[in-house]
C-alpha cells in the first residue's frame, strides 16, 4: 500500500505520480496531508499544499470516474482503493471528524487511525463516526522502550498514552531492554484483543523496523 502524501509535490506532479502508480498496477493508496517540513529533518525546505488529503481523494476518485484533474476523459478509468489517514484522539474531535465526513464525502473507501493506546477514545470516535460507514483499520503500536512510550505520548499527536500504560513500561525498563519488548507486545496484544470487534482490519506498525515484533503481536491471542 502505497502512503501518498500532498506535501511533496504540485497538483500537476501527483497526478502523473497515480497514473504512473497504476500504470505500474499498484492499486491501494492512503492519501494523507502530511507534516509541515520545518518538523522534519530539512526545515529550510518549501512546503507544496495545492490539495490536503480530502481534495486528493476526490482528485483519485475522479480518476476512478474516468476525468482527469482538467475535466477531460481518460482513455480508461483508474482502479485505485482510496485509503485516508484519521486521528480518533484529536484534540479538536470535533474538527477532526469533520474532516473525516469531508473525506468520505470527497471518495475515501477505508481509513487507517493513529496508533492506539486508550481503547476508550477509539471506541468514543467510533460511535461518533458510525454514519459514515466505511470500514476502518486501527493503528497498533508495540511499544519498544519507556523511552519508546515517551516519544509516542509526547511527539505524536492523538497517541497520547494513558498512565497505567506507561507505568507498566516504566516497571518493565526497570527489569531491563528485553522485558519492556515483552511488555510492549503483551499490551498490543491486549489492545488488540479488546478492539477487534470494533474495527475492521489493523495496522501493525513495528517501532525501528523490528518486524518481528508485529508478527509477534498477530501470534493467536
Amino acid at each position: 500500500m502505497v502512503h501518498y502524501t500532498c506535501r511533496d509535490r504540485n497538483l500537476l506532479g501527483m497526478q502523473s505520480d497515480l497514473l504512473g502508480l497504476h500504470a505500474q498496477n499498484i492499486r491501494n493508496l492512503l492519501i494523507i496531508t502530511g507534516d509541515p517540513p520545518k518538523i522534519g529533518d530539512y526545515p529550510d525546505a518549501t512546503a507544496v499544499f495545492d490539495v490536503d488529503s480530502i481534495g486528493l481523494a476526490g482528485v483519485v476518485s475522479s480518476l476512478n470516474r474516468g476525468v482527469d484533474i482538467g475535466g477531460k476523459k481518460l482513455d480508461k478509468p483508474t482502479s485505485f482503493l482510496v485509503g485516508v489517514g484519521v486521528n480518533p484522539g484529536a484534540i479538536n474531535l470535533d474538527y477532526e471528524i469533520s474532516r473525516f465526513e469531508r473525506k468520505v464525502e470527497a471518495g475515501a473507501e477505508f481509513a487507517i487511525t493513529q496508533p492506539v493506546f486508550d481503547v476508550r477514545v477509539l471506541e468514543n470516535f467510533l460511535k461518533r463516526v458510525a454514519h459514515c460507514r466505511i470500514p476502518i483499520l486501527a493503528g497498533i503500536w508495540p511499544l519498544w522502550s519507556l523511552r519508546n512510550a515517551e516519544f509516542m505520548h509526547n511527539e505524536v499527536p492523538g497517541a497520547a498514552i494513558p498512565s497505567g500504560i506507561m507505568e507498566r513500561m516504566r516497571r518493565a525498563q526497570d527489569v531491563g531492554p528485553e522485558r519492556a519488548r515483552q511488555e510492549g507486545v503483551a499490551i498490543a496484544k491486549e489492545i488488540l484483543g479488546s478492539i477487534r470487534g470494533m474495527v475492521q482490519g489493523v495496522q501493525v506498525s513495528p517501532p525501528l523496523g523490528k518486524y518481528e515484533l508485529a508478527l509477534e503481536v498477530l501470534q493467536p491471542l
